[in-house]
């Protein structure tokens, strides 16, 4: 069993990694906000996913969760749906890709 230390670890790693995924994406989209906003919304979606989740279960979650943080980068941002949607399927092609090249963070416990 992992450690309270390793789990805290393997999210703070992982919540940094999406961060600078959503902030290069953001910026290439011509968006000024600064590191913290792309930290906020990394967080707000594993927050809104994992809630989402514990309640729902499943692809409906996945659906749910998605659509909830495509409103919350609409707002942290202020841009509309179509630029939040875009920008959403971008993020999730790069940190796709970036996870086949960086090892798994729990690896076998």
């Amino acid at each position: 069993m992992a450690s309270f230390v390793a789990v805290v670890l393997s999210f703070v790693i992982a919540l940094i990694i999406s961060a600078i995924v959503i902030y290069v994406i953001v910026k290439l989209f011509g968006e000024e906000e600064g590191f913290t906003t792309a930290v906020l919304a990394a967080l707000a979606g594993t927050i809104i996913y994992a809630i989402v989740y514990y309640f729902l279960g499943g692809l409906l979650a996945a659906l749910i969760a998605g659509i909830v943080w495509l409103l919350a980068l609409q707002r942290l941002y202020t841009i509309g749906w179509i630029k939040s949607l875009i920008i959403a399927v971008v993020i999730w092609i790069v940190t796709s890709i970036v996870g086949w090249f960086l090892p798994t963070l729990g690896g076998p416990v």
